[in-house]
């Protein structure tokens, strides 16, 4: 069985108050292959003691499979199995609250009617200052068209709804933005482009989301050129930010030299080819790169990358990165010992980094390890309170060095949900946006001297 979980599961166990029927079960679970996560007493009793076990398996037959044991150990009672994730995400993740209560008819005159017009007047006359009396400065469109969403493919808009939220939840408690989910309907490039361009004037920048290739790469080009508003495509640059932050800690915890290190990519989609681009700015050093289509291969050599094929890249390169969506592409005869390799592709991985890493290569992790949720928060709160006018390669580059920066020694990436990370991205990102002329908002020492996200001002 592949070591890499994907279903999250509750075991509600009855066990026998007799000392070690808690271990017992345990060690069922464990030598059944399920990774055991919370455990949680709902009730405890003189007699026995009714416990929630979080656990993750591979697949439902794995499941029925560690139902089977458990059922079998002495003193325990499998009561119930609950599926986590689902009950999680009944009525949504996210939903938009006022932030100014209404309690009386003398907050509703103020709020609404007739208050709300003087605002409105004051808007016609200086437009410029919906930065300070209306939501849009702080609010992020994310926007889908549902056609590559994580590595299931082209599910659609609705089905790709959770992920879109699971990022709005995201911005507004590690950034402080407010993450708009848009679903569209349509996945041609032009009706896209123009409804963004229509929509565009409600939000103060626009995240495109799991847009498939090669759709994605025309579709952020012409955004970027024809909005006032800054333009991020998650998969392509929020990924290539993250992974290359990642590649200089994997580089310093090895011993190897990014800048020496031959570098090769597996998959030249969305994610791919602009971790491509960014390893040519970064380092002066072209990629290997090989896919399934010539027009990826091609789109790779116009940005500067060398094409290959996978076998040469398994064998020569220093560092392999995989973005095919591929689930057991890479065997693990093929890992070279002491190889780095990031198989980034969700809900699985290339190669199960434990896989990799008994293989010999000598550093190996998955997409769970380098996530995108390290950039974008971040990312977005810098050029919001800089008020950039675009996100641009510099800006990218202080979050890259923000990211690494702020892990801890001896780990490879820093804690996803430590808000601490999601500042220093956001202060060097604002930084960099003043330095390279694209701010519109020139921000003080007191900014970057604030030592947590705050809600956002009223400037």
């Amino acid at each position: 069985m592949e070591e890499h979980f994907k279903l999250v599961r509750t075991l509600r166990c009855r066990n026998l108050n007799v000392p070690g029927t808690l271990g017992k079960l345990a060690t069922t679970i464990g030598a059944a292959g399920g990774d055991i996560g919370n455990i949680v007493t709902v009730h405890l009793g003189h007699h026995y003691t009714v416990r929630d076990i979080d656990i993750l398996v591979e697949s439902e037959e794995h499941l029925a499979n560690l139902m089977g044991e458990v059922e079998m150990v002495p003193g325990v009672s499998l009561l119930q199995v609950r599926d986590a994730v689902l009950e999680l995400h009944k009525n949504g993740k996210i939903k938009m609250i006022n932030t100014v209560p209404v309690k009386s008819l003398d907050d509703l005159r103020k709020v609404y009617t007739p208050g709300v017009a003087e605002v409105c007047e004051l808007l016609v006359k200086r437009p410029e200052m919906k930065d300070t009396y209306t939501s849009i400065p702080y609010s992020v469109a994310i926007v889908t068209d549902g056609t590559a969403i994580l590595g299931l493919g082209n599910i659609g808009p609705v089905a790709g709804m959770p992920v879109m939220e699971g990022k709005a939840a995201l911005l507004q408690q590690l950034a402080g933005v407010s993450g708009i989910p848009v679903l569209l309907d349509t996945t041609n490039p032009d009706e896209i482009v123009e409804t963004v361009k229509h929509i565009a004037t409600t939000f103060g920048g626009i995240q495109l989301e799991d847009i498939a290739s090669p759709c994605c790469f025309a579709i952020l080009a012409r955004l970027e050129d024809e909005l006032k508003v800054p333009v991020m495509h998650d998969d392509q640059q929020g990924t290539a930010v993250v992974v290359m932050a990642a590649l200089l800690n994997a580089c310093k915890l090895t011993g190897m030299k990014l800048e020496d290190a031959k570098i090769g990519l597996l998959g030249l989609g969305a994610a791919g080819l602009t971790i491509g681009k960014f390893i040519l700015r970064f380092t002066g050093r072209p990629a290997l790169g090989t896919a399934r289509s010539e027009a990826s291969l091609k789109r790779h050599a116009d940005a500067g990358g060398i094409p290959s094929d996978f076998e040469t890249i398994m064998k020569t390169a220093d560092i392999v990165i995989g973005t095919t969506g591929q689930r057991g592409l890479i065997d693990p005869a093929r890992v070279r010992k002491g190889q780095i390799i990031f198989a980034l592709s969700n809900p699985t991985p290339e190669i199960a980094p434990e896989a990799a890493r008994a293989a010999g290569a000598g550093l190996a992790v998955d997409g769970r390890t380098v996530n995108n949720l390290l950039g974008f928060p971040g990312i977005w709160r810098g050029t919001l309170d800089a008020k950039a006018r675009r996100i641009n390669y510099e800006m990218y580059h202080a979050a890259i060095t923000a990211i690494a920066g702020a892990t801890s020694d001896g780990e490879l990436v820093p804690n996803p949900v430590d808000p601490k990370v999601h500042l220093a991205v956001a202060h060097s990102v604002a930084r960099a946006a003043m330095e390279s002329g694209v701010a519109q908002r020139q921000l003080d020492d007191d900014y970057f001297e604030g030592t947590s996200i705050k809600e956002p001002p009223c400037i």
